[in-house]
């Protein structure tokens, strides 16, 4: 069982090394990309909510 966990944790630790960490202008700039995607989003989704809200007032009356 300790052989088997030691054995995992050798490969876990090669895996890790062979992972590319983005540099920190790429985190900067994917985190400002998924920020401004969601404001638009958020501001697409509230206008629809509130037109949509003002059609069935209209027509439940």
């Amino acid at each position: 069982m300790i052989a088997k966990l030691n054995e995992f944790f050798a490969n876990v630790k090669v895996e890790i090394k062979k992972v590319t960490w983005p540099s920190k202008k790429d985190t900067y700039a994917s985190t400002t990309v998924v920020i401004v995607l969601v404001i638009i989003c958020a501001v697409f989704l509230g206008g629809v909510d509130m037109i949509l809200s003002r059609l069935i007032r209209l027509i439940l009356g």
